[in-house]
């Protein structure tokens, strides 16, 4: 194993040298939070496929190709589905607003009434997101060193914590391309040939299991549809998505880079149930689907070619938990801690003062450095990441809470906004409320992982925000105009990178802020 340790050590000792190079890139708070809004195709592309391929994409979908066969592609496959219908219906608009948070945008649409409460629930969700991806580092780094639990989850989060807070996305984006490069090479160009040639061939695998795990619905309709709610949805809506989408140097871009990733996806999907497949003909009788992933790494590869698969299961885990984390940290700063000032500020005659340029972004007139104010909350989410994900256990519950938050409480709103100019913000808030509330209260009654607490979370949501926005008084005609102008990506309205906001106010000017 010393060959193996070797390779992994050598990749994350580049993952810090990473952060440690983008911190010398990240100089504004465009540069920290969205690596300045100019990444290009290749660039784009690769870092999207890796926020978005994590460890349930990679472990859990080799887990689930163990348990149904072919089938079990279809979670990893919503997923790329997701991404597929951002990037070709949704990206260019996102990317012509110039906004660093979902919430955001919901205040453009609907004059500011909505961003708090959504940012709350936006913050929850990739916040959960990220502990479960910080508890993959527990399997990864047991097989590697067979380190404690604890020890891997404080190891693995620590890593991802000092390049994130170093260099914000600009760290993020160059470990993503690295990890991207060393996904490909170890899980579909080594491991995914290895494991069918060592379990026989199709043919073999065919014969010596079951006609269900080679049907395209062995896993269950009811399952399949569930994924595309959660995930495909999810994809739309999620801040983890859309901060890699603000990324983009243009429509262009987003359209075209955001499409190969999602085709990428859909392959890595199929590459996971293979193995997966593979691996339940070589081990039969695993104690947990998950262990497949692991054990035919372990067993079906040489050394060095070993050592670089599980980096590439490491670095599936590190892209979406720094993706998640720099996520969790702009909406904790720029949508809710943010606010909080503003209303602190107002309250206060002391600092009621400042009108100049810096007012709003600094007590008492004094500007306020973005980029460290930013870094400090990465710092901070992170710490409060890996606490988290000691006092936790189970993934996949954890997964389907934030899953089922993020879409019964923010798909009908969002999506409202994007496409129905009669949605209000009254519309919103009831929206985001009565989907919130209807999931968790299905949860609680149903339990975390049934299917229903989605199913009419959504429906609640969208009857609300339906229903409350034609008995109110429609979006003000100004903040219509700020809305459409952005969206055309006029200069008047795009211009200038937007300022957090503060008020229901904030949003009645072209400029957005």
């Amino acid at each position: 194993m010393a060959v193996d340790y070797a390779v992994i050590v050598l990749y994350l000792a580049g993952m810090l040298a990473m952060g440690w190079w983008g911190m010398r890139r990240a100089t504004s708070k465009s540069d920290f939070l969205v690596a300045g809004r100019r990444l290009g195709p290749a660039m784009y592309s690769g870092t999207m496929a890796a926020i978005v391929l994590g460890g349930a994409s990679t472990i859990g979908g080799v887990g689930l190709g163990y348990r149904y066969g072919l089938s079990g592609a279809w979670m990893v496959f919503t997923i790329g589905l997701g991404l597929l219908a951002l990037s070709v219906f949704f990206s260019a608009r996102i990317a012509r607003l110039k906004v660093y948070t979902v919430s955001e945008m919901l205040d453009l649409r609907y004059g500011g009434s909505a961003g708090l409460i959504s940012g709350v629930v936006m913050w929850a969700y990739t916040l959960m997101l990220a502990v479960t991806s910080t508890l993959a580092y527990a399997t990864i780094f047991d097989v590697l060193f067979g380190l404690d639990r604890a020890l891997a989850i404080i190891l693995g989060g620590a890593i991802v914590v000092a390049y994130s807070t170093l260099g914000g996305m600009w760290s993020i984006t160059l470990t993503d391309m690295v990890q991207f490069v060393v996904k490909t090479i170890g899980v579909l160009l080594l491991l995914l040939p290895i494991a069918v040639i060592k379990a026989g061939g199709f043919a073999e695998m065919k014969a010596q299991l079951p006609d269900d795990y080679f049907a395209p619905l062995g896993i269950g309709g009811q399952t399949v549809f569930t994924y595309v709610l959660i995930y495909s949805f999810g994809m739309l809506i999620g801040q983890d998505i859309w901060q890699r989408v603000f990324t983009a140097r243009g429509d262009r871009v987003a359209r075209l880079g955001g499409t190969a990733a999602g085709t990428y996806c859909l392959v890595y999907a199929l590459a996971g149930a293979v193995i997966g497949t593979a691996a339940k003909v070589l081990y039969p009788h695993l104690g947990s689907p998950d262990d497949a992933f692991a054990t035919i790494v372990k067993d079906a590869l040489p050394v060095g070619v070993r050592g670089l698969v599980l980096a590439a299961a490491l670095s599936a885990v590190m892209s979406t938990s720094s993706g998640a984390l720099i996520a969790c940290a702009t909406v904790a700063n720029n949508d809710i801690w943010a606010r909080i000032r503003g209303v602190v500020r107002r309250q206060s005659p002391a600092t009621d003062a400042p009108h100049g340029p810096d007012a709003g972004h600094g007590g008492a007139g004094e500007p306020r450095d973005e980029v460290r104010g930013n870094r400090v909350f990465i710092l901070l989410m992170g710490l409060a990441v890996i606490v988290i994900a000691l006092a936790l256990n189970n993934v996949v519950e954890a997964l389907t809470v934030a899953y089922n938050l993020l879409v019964g409480g923010l798909l009908v709103p969002i999506l409202g906004g994007l496409l129905w100019k009669r949605g209000t913000g009254a519309g919103a808030l009831a929206s985001v409320a009565v989907g919130g509330l209807t999931v968790v209260g299905l949860m609680l009654s149903l339990g975390v992982l049934a299917n229903e607490p989605i199913y009419y979370g959504l429906l609640a949501s969208l009857v609300a925000y339906v229903a409350v926005s034609l008995a109110t008084r429609p979006t003000d005609a100004a903040v219509l105009d700020a809305w459409r102008a952005r969206l055309a990506g006029r200069p008047d309205a795009a211009g200038a990178e937007p300022s957090v906001a503060s008020g229901p106010s904030a949003t009645t000017s072209p400029s957005g802020r």
